[in-house]
């Protein structure tokens, strides 16, 4: 008979790329079984005090904060703080134990996953960590000795680890309502079926700025002859600019029907779906996304991230065949058109872009880390 868990901690925090993995899990696991009560522990001013209790999960906090390497004064009180903090976390980590006594501790990235999950493994409680960047961040590296698996999104991920015995394959969960319709009834319902492809560009908060003033360029460039359809989201800071930029072009945007500028994209599964070319930065979830459709990418990693992580996210799914790589260093407006040109307009090459990336997608991510978790816990 499988052990039932009663009680479950989700840590986790930092990015909705951490969080939303956890949420996910959550979600099927109460629909596994409703009496499962979880607790979500994070940092104190992370992203996940916002996004866990909105899901409607009981949230606490440990103090945990990260390091910075800059030597200005401001740099290092920080540092002072953090330092504080690790020999005050243990033990906020040890009484969220005591109290709550979970059957198992689950890490899905983020600084306080680390206390948490190191916490849980001394006291003999069954742990996991789901890493969804290729590469394993500074939290999953120091937890590594410590949990009992670790779950990663793709097979090429298991060579940059020290216990590869401990890694399985589970890929990262992606929401169901990615999968509510198909490619054909996606674009039917925005309006985009008229044969010519649809690319969808969006760039998320780091660096986004300057990526706004390079679609600015993009979508001008398109207006000439309106060979696509394009849905850009240019977030809540860009959208005026980019408005204002394509003023300054000439580009009036209310003769062009095809293309859209929006504040953000809130029917991000439904655009996705329908989507034949995704223009994008690589952040772990959409990487989770484009590989679960089975969507092209045209990817400019962000440079602005620890461990220059996202670049090793794209440069998998180049070496697969189901990307196209520019740095940000060498990208403008042209470059992405041109770039964007090269692929839609060569049936074989989309064709064969597409396959490879549903080659690398796992649907069934979020089942089978809940098959993990029971393995460990049985």
């Amino acid at each position: 008979m499988e052990k039932k868990l009663n009680r479950v901690i989700f840590t986790c925090g930092g990015t909705a790329g951490h969080v939303n993995p956890a949420i996910a899990l959550a979600q099927l696991m109460h629909e596994k079984d409703p009496e499962t009560v979880f607790l979500f522990v994070g940092a104190e001013r992370g992203l996940e005090k916002d996004l866990v209790p909105k899901a409607g999960y009981d949230f606490r906090t440990v103090h945990i904060s990260s390091f910075h390497r800059s030597m200005k004064p401001k740099e290092i009180k920080h540092n002072l703080v953090s330092l504080y903090n690790l020999t005050r976390a243990p033990r906020e980590a040890k009484a969220i134990l005591r109290e709550f006594r979970p059957d198992v501790v689950i890490g899905t990235g983020g600084y306080a996953s680390y206390p948490m999950v190191k916490a849980a493994a001394k006291a003999g409680i069954p742990t996991a960590v789901h890493e969804s960047n290729m590469v394993p961040g500074l939290t999953t590296e120091m937890l590594e000795p410590f949990a009992d698996r670790i779950m990663v999104g793709f097979e090429s991920c298991r060579q940059h680890y020290k216990h590869p015995d401990k890694v399985i394959v589970t890929g990262t969960p992606v929401r169901g309502d990615f999968f509510d319709l198909t490619k054909e009834q996606a674009k039917q319902k925005l309006g985009v079926d008229d044969g010519r492809p649809l690319i969808v560009s969006f760039w998320g908060s780091l660096g986004a700025s300057g990526m706004n003033r390079q679609m600015a360029d993009f979508l001008a460039l398109e207006t000439a002859k309106e060979p696509f359809h394009h849905i850009h989201g240019a977030g809540k800071g860009g959208y005026p600019v980019i408005l204002e930029l394509l003023k300054e072009k000439g580009a009036d945007l209310e003769k062009h029907p095809a293309l859209q500028v929006r504040e953000y994209i809130y029917d991000m599964a439904q655009v996705m779906r329908a989507a034949d070319l995704v223009v994008c930065r690589a952040g772990a979830s959409t990487i989770s996304e484009l590989t679960a459709l089975g969507v092209p990418a045209l990817i400019v990693p962000s440079p602005y991230v620890t461990n220059n992580h996202q670049e090793k996210n794209a440069r998998v799914l180049e070496e697969a065949g189901g990307a196209a790589v520019l740095l940000e260093k060498d990208s403008s407006g042209q470059a992405l058109f041109q770039a964007a040109c090269g692929i839609l307009r060569d049936p074989e090459k989309l064709a064969g872009m597409e396959k490879a990336m549903a080659a690398l997608g796992i649907r069934d991510a979020t089942e089978r880390i809940y098959q993990t978790i029971l393995e460990i816990t049985q």
